[in-house]
C-alpha cells in the first residue's frame, strides 16, 4: 500500500492576480507549504512575492485560483481561520505606545485579559532578545530593535505559520546576519511555519529548506530548490564551501528565471 503523505498546511493551485490597472501580477501559482517547513520565495523586484505572501495573509484575493488550508479550522461561513502572523517590510510600530503595548495590541484585539497579554508578550520580547525593553517606545528602539518588536508582535498569538515581508532588507549587514540567527533560533523553537520573502540568494540559502525561485511580468515559478544542508546553521556554515554551492544554485536559477 502506498504511504499516504500528511496534507500541507496551505496548498495554492492555479493561483492568478489580476490588477485594476490591467496590470498581471501573478499568473498560474501551484505550492504546496508543509506544516514547519521553512521556505522563501526569492526574486527580483516586481516579480509578486510580496502580492503571494498578502494573499496567503488574506490580505487580497486572487483573481483565479484557490488558496486551500486543509488542516485550519473553518468559521461558520466555511471559511478558513487563517492562524497567522505577519512581518511586514517596515516595523509599523505605533510611536505612542512602548515595545509592551505594541506587541499586546494582538492579543487585546483577541479579548485576551490584560494580565495574560502582558505575560505572553513580554515572553515574545524576551524570545526576540529585548527582555529589559517593554518599557522603551520606538523613537529610543534601533532599526534592527524595531524589527525584533515587530517579529514579537507576529509571534505573540503563537501563529501556526510567520508570514515575512523582506523584513531585514533595511538593515545593516551584520544585525542583518544577526537577526537571521535569531530568526532561526527562534523557528527551531517555536515550531511554526515560515514563509519569507527576499530577494537575496545568501539570505535565502541561509535561512530555508526549501527556495521558491520566482520570474517578473507576471509573477511565476521557475524553480524549487530543496536546500540539503542541515541545521542548526552559524557562522561556520555562512563561510563554508556548502553554503557557497548552495548559493551557486539559487543564484543560477535566480538569474534563469531573470532572463526568462
Amino acid at each position: 500500500m502506498a504511504r499516504q503523505m500528511p496534507k500541507p498546511l496551505v496548498s495554492l493551485r492555479g493561483i492568478t492576480k489580476q490588477f485594476s490597472n490591467g496590470t498581471l501580477a501573478v499568473r498560474d501559482v501551484n505550492l504546496d507549504i508543509p506544516q514547519g517547513e521553512f521556505l522563501s520565495l526569492l526574486g527580483p523586484s516586481g516579480c509578486g512575492k510580496s502580492t503571494l505572501l498578502r494573499m496567503l495573509a488574506g490580505l487580497g484575493a486572487p483573481s483565479a485560483g484557490t488558496i486551500d488550508w486543509p488542516t485550519m479550522e473553518h468559521d461558520a461561513a466555511g471559511r478558513p481561520m487563517r492562524d497567522l502572523g505577519f512581518v511586514f517590510q517596515d516595523p509599523t510600530l505605533m510611536p505612542w505606545q512602548t515595545a509592551m503595548g505594541n506587541v499586546t495590541m494582538p492579543l487585546k484585539l483577541k479579548g485576551v485579559g490584560r494580565s495574560e497579554a502582558e505575560a505572553r508578550s513580554a515572553e515574545a520580547l524576551k524570545m526576540v532578545g529585548l527582555a529589559g525593553f517593554e518599557k522603551a517606545y520606538p523613537r529610543e528602539l534601533s532599526g534592527g530593535m524595531k524589527m525584533r518588536v515587530s517579529i514579537a508582535r507576529a509571534i505573540v498569538t503563537r501563529p501556526k505559520i510567520l508570514l515575512m515581508d523582506e523584513p531585514f532588507a533595511a538593515l545593516d549587514e551584520i544585525t542583518r546576519h544577526k537577526l537571521n540567527n535569531d530568526l532561526l533560533e527562534l523557528w527551531s523553537g517555536a515550531g511554526f511555519t515560515a514563509v519569507f520573502v527576499t530577494h537575496s540568494v545568501f539570505e535565502s540559502v541561509y535561512l530555508s529548506q526549501r527556495i521558491v525561485v520566482m520570474a517578473a511580468r507576471p509573477g511565476r515559478i521557475m524553480a524549487d530548490i530543496a536546500v540539503g544542508a542541515p541545521y542548526p546553521r552559524d557562522e561556520r556554515f555562512r563561510t563554508s564551501a556548502d553554503y557557497a554551492g548552495w548559493c551557486r544554485v539559487a543564484s543560477d536559477k535566480l538569474k534563469e528565471a531573470i532572463g526568462s
